[in-house]
């Protein structure tokens, strides 16, 4: 009897010592919150890092950034039919609030991140339609050929039909019109974690889903995460530092050696899928912001002056501490279309500036106003603030305002800016997304972040090939086409492509992801 006892209370201690192995609180911050939790709403990476933690795609990138099955088990085109492509849905799979995932909800959500609302539907111009062939089986028509329609799906989280009709959000969010709805602070996915609280830029608490259908599958180790967007970055250092928090995303560049060799923490680090770049309005007839009667960025000599004047290389050094590469292109070298002579940057030469600016009719300059966040980016407005520096010394008098994302991204797609900084990350690893968001003339479906104005019809043409294109020699000189047009044209200032460093406990142990996408189901604690 005694031994009995003892067997049974040694199974006790055992279990319940397993259970607190498994009862693990990860404590995450970075400098902003998702600007929203509708899951179509906006395709910007803050916003995708916690969603993905709510819900999942159809298929994902891991922290290798490979491509991996999610809700589809199996994808391929339809044979004798290569309009159409086939996904198999994983079946036994439970929304949070306990709906079965179907094809239908598959179908739903495609449709509704098709919606003009939604930010995410340039990723999907090419769909036609979508169908479900029966419970667990979705068949996606597109107009042409589409070789990178699944590339395109990595950001695109399924949500449940029963769920949306039932709240009343059945189109997603119109949020450059502010609009509030039921999904944009609430949320039911399938995914790794359910949302137990949520204030926007205070708080949000997650705990573990153990109906998962990966439990097995990923360490699944976190059972409750809390998420603290922080925006000083002081302040967010120090939290690191006093234990307060465990894991900080994007740490700032003048801390990273700090951290590292701090008692109990470490920087894991690699280079990020985003390059950071000014973009100017040259389309208008005038600019809002200048004190000219015309518009100066419509003139090519005055874009080159601007990338004769910026000088990336001081940016990298002053401003990133090392932590960047000046870019010549707006794609990072793991991006097919990408080539090291497109990269090229040219030395800053003010000199041949100021004689440009002179052959266009500005060589007194002229005032304009740039626009940039002092939340997303790492040292955004320190890098605006050189930038204002840099103009000045040819004529170019700028007035900086830097503000919160929430803000610079809601008034840059309303059109308001003259000139702002922006970055851009290739989930799809493939230029095509780049053409389709950056180049391509804004219209309903296509060029929704070109607030440029700039239009070339053959930039078109090659844009909507290059998306429908098989053959891969071919397609790569559309691509090489279409970068050496835009190239010449100096329709964006590149900056430098961003490098990432992420600080944290040093028993946690989890590698930079390039997406800078942090996917929590596969963090382990050593």
């Amino acid at each position: 009897m005694l031994l009995k006892k003892t067997l049974l209370a040694s199974a006790v201690i055992g279990a319940m010592l397993a259970t607190a192995a498994n009862a693990e609180t990860l404590r995450w911050t970075r400098s902003a919150d998702s600007l929203t939790m509708d899951p179509h709403s906006q395709n910007e990476g803050p916003t995708h890092s916690v969603n993905h933690q709510i819900f999942d795609t159809l298929l994902y990138q891991d922290m290798d950034v490979e491509y991996q099955p999610g809700l589809a088990t199996e994808w391929h085109v339809k044979e004798d039919e290569p309009t159409v492509w086939v996904f198999k849905i994983r079946e036994g799979v439970t929304f949070h609030e306990g709906q079965a995932l179907t094809a239908e909800d598959v179908v739903f959500s495609l449709n509704r991140a098709r919606h003009e609302h939604a930010d995410m539907r340039g990723l999907l111009t090419s769909i036609s339609e979508v169908r479900a062939a029966d419970d667990f089986t979705v068949e996606v028509v597109t107009h042409e050929p589409n070789p990178l329609l699944p590339n395109n799906l990595t950001n695109l989280f399924i949500m449940s039909r029963e769920w949306a009709e039932e709240h009343g959000v059945e189109e997603p969010q119109n949020y450059a019109a502010g609009e509030e709805t039921y999904a944009v602070r609430n949320a039911n996915g399938t995914g790794p974690f359910r949302v137990e609280s949520r204030e926007p830029d205070v708080r949000t608490e997650f705990v573990r889903n153990d109906e998962y259908w990966g439990i097995d599958h990923y360490p699944m180790e976190i059972s409750r995460l809390v998420f603290t967007p922080i925006e000083s970055a002081s302040t967010r250092v120090a939290a690191l530092l006093s234990g307060e928090v465990d894991f900080l995303q994007e740490t700032p560049v003048q801390d990273i050696e700090r951290l590292g060799s701090a008692d109990g923490l470490k920087n894991e680090q690699g280079a990020e899928n985003r390059t950071i770049f000014l973009g100017m309005q040259m389309g208008a007839a005038t600019l809002e912001t200048a004190d000219t009667d015309d518009n100066p960025f419509a003139d090519r000599r005055v874009r080159e002056a601007i990338n004769l004047a910026v000088d990336a290389t001081t940016i990298q050094t002053a401003v990133m501490r090392g932590n960047s590469e000046p870019a010549g292109m707006i794609a990072p070298p793991f991006v097919n279309g990408y080539t090291e002579e497109m990269d090229v940057v040219l030395p800053a030469d003010l000199d041949r500036a100021q004689e440009l600016m002179a052959e266009a009719g500005y060589g007194d300059g002229f005032r304009v106003t740039l626009q940039c966040p002092n939340d997303r980016y790492v040292n955004d407005e320190q890098i605006c603030q050189a930038v204002v520096s840099m103009l000045a010394r040819i004529g170019i008098t700028v007035d900086l305002v830097a503000q919160t994302r929430s803000l610079h991204f809601a008034e840059l797609a309303r059109g308001e800016y003259d000139f702002y900084m922006l970055g851009w990350g290739v989930p799809t690893m493939d230029s095509e997304y780049v053409f389709n968001y950056l180049y391509h003339t804004k219209e309903d479906d296509r060029g929704s972040w070109n607030f440029t104005g700039y239009s070339d019809e053959r930039v078109d043409e090659l844009t909507v090939a290059m998306g429908q294109e098989t053959n891969e020699d071919a397609r790569n000189e559309m691509i090489a086409e279409a970068w050496q047009i835009v190239h010449d044209e100096i329709v964006y200032i590149p900056i430098h492509h961003q490098m990432l460093t992420w600080s944290m406990r040093d028993d946690i142990d989890f590698k930079v992801q390039s997406e800078n996408t942090p996917h929590f189901k596969y963090l382990k604690f050593n």
